[in-house]
């Protein structure tokens, strides 16, 4: 009488090993690098924050006639500069609530990061803030 072996060979088991290997090669690059998606999400979250707290703060301020080229409104008991009904620089930071985790810098020269967007406060009566688009410096790195 003879006896049946059964299992997989030694070339079975390779072949399944070198399919694996395949399809691991063609999804860790899609999964390696969600770093880039985790920093363009967050600064799209500040960018939206300033809108929104540019957008607040200069309703509040036409509503209490605060238009002059100095002024302020009080924001959930904070007091925020205006300049011609808009945020200040320095004051769009305490309004919008952006945190430490955020490099800021209200004059002169500013050293960009990755990622970035501008704020720029009114000058005039007829010049609204500015708020500018996410610009990315880091060639080298997909993602902001």
């Amino acid at each position: 009488m003879k006896n049946q072996q059964s299992g997989f060979t030694l070339i079975e088991l390779i072949m399944v090993i070198v399919i694996l290997g395949i399809l691991a090669a063609f999804a860790l690059p899609r999964f390696a690098d969600l770093g880039g998606e985790a920093r363009q999400a967050s600064i799209n979250g500040a960018l939206g924050s300033v809108r929104s707290a540019s957008a607040i703060v200069h309703s509040a301020a036409l509503a209490r006639n605060q238009i002059a080229a100095t002024g302020s409104v009080n924001l959930e008991g904070t007091a925020i500069a205006t300049a011609f009904g808009y945020a200040t620089q320095a004051s769009i930071i305490t309004a919008a609530q952006l945190g430490a985790d955020y490099n800021t810098a209200t004059a002169g020269t500013v050293t960009l990061g990755t990622c970035s967007f501008t704020y720029t406060a009114a000058t005039a009566a007829t010049a609204p803030a500015v708020i500018g688009a996410i610009t990315d410096t880091d060639t080298t790195t997909p993602g902001c």
